[in-house]
């Protein structure tokens, strides 16, 4: 699962689904399958396919659009919308529309309401790389759909009902962590000189999270007044720079590449040339690194990255005690 993600499995309310799913969600977008934007492994009725779907929720708008061919249309408006809003070389290879085989008023939603997706034969499944690289692909595609479904706010869709923007969650306050506040999750561009930045909900999710394993090593995380790092860790008069980043399907190498640029030009700028105490370096990522991670420690930077049931790291990571 992609960092900020949960799943769950739907076989049916009160009675067995004919098409049943299993809904996958960025925590930071959407947890509610009737409305917003999801992802889903959708089964056919005969079960013969699954079909992996950017999917908009459709149980809300019964009230408003009943549960026939008025909210087909609409949804498929808005699909088409929401589509014509993302960057070709994202959806190429995903234009594809679910076939769930079933005449089910839901299903058929399911059909109309699919943005991009993908239909896998459940008697000749891909490989797990293979899955898990179409999952973290679809969880990108996502994260910009969510964005350009900000754009349609407001704005009525041929058929019917204009969608309306989520409000933004205030950032919460943690407790034992006074130098950390997490930033909003929503994705934001973050100025320092010659450079532009964006940053993504997962990068603020990994940070956050690293923050409080941090704190429980007896490190003290610090990313107030800290701009342009993203955080700085503490213990024992030593200081480290950390620089996080996301590792887009699969591949390491674009993010090792950009961790490396901003460490040193950090290191040389905010330390260096103003006469403060060299840190020790430490790139962050959201999974294995795999070869680079020798690659980094050659270069002393030390690397941590997150695994399913916690956090790994290089020798140096181990030295200083921020992983086992």
């Amino acid at each position: 699962m992609p960092v900020g993600f949960a799943a769950e499995g739907n076989g049916g309310s009160g009675g067995a689904s004919k098409t049943p799913w299993i809904g996958v969600y960025d925590r930071d977008i959407n947890l509610d399958p009737k409305k917003g934007l999801y992802l889903a492994y959708i089964f056919a009725e005969d079960l013969s396919t699954v079909t992996l779907t950017l999917q908009q929720g459709v149980t809300s708008l019964a009230d408003e659009l009943g549960t026939g061919k008025k909210r087909r249309d609409y949804l498929q408006n808005r699909a088409q919308a929401l589509l014509a809003g993302l960057p070709d070389e994202l959806v190429d290879g995903w234009r594809v529309r679910p076939d769930l085989k079933s005449k089910v008023h839901r299903a058929r939603s399911y059909e109309a309401g699919s943005v991009v997706a993908r239909c896998y034969s459940t008697a000749s499944m891909p490989t797990e790389i293979s899955l898990r690289e179409d999952l973290w692909h679809m969880a990108e595609v996502l994260q910009h759909a969510a964005a350009v479904e900000k754009t349609l706010s407001g704005a009525t869709i041929s058929a019917g009902v204009g969608s309306k923007a989520s409000s933004k969650k205030p950032p919460v306050e943690f407790q034992g962590l006074d130098g950390f506040r997490p930033k909003d999750g929503s994705d934001y561009v973050a100025r320092i000189p010659k450079r532009t930045i964006k940053k993504s909900r997962s990068h603020e999710l990994l940070l956050e999270a690293f923050s409080h394993y941090a704190d429980e090593r007896d490190f003290v995380p610090i990313n107030k007044a800290m701009h342009p790092k993203d955080l700085v860790l503490r213990k024992d008069g030593v200081e480290w720079l950390v620089e996080a980043k996301t590792v887009k399907r699969g591949n390491p190498t674009k993010a090792v590449r950009e961790a490396v640029g901003q460490l040193f030009e950090y290191n040389h700028f905010l330390y260096e040339q103003v006469g403060h105490a060299k840190p020790h370096l430490l790139a962050l990522f959201t999974e294995d690194i795999g070869a680079y991670a020798a690659y980094l420690e050659g270069l002393g930077i030390a690397s941590v990255w997150r695994t399913v049931d916690g956090w790994a790291g290089s020798a140096s990571a181990a030295t200083w005690g921020i992983v086992d």
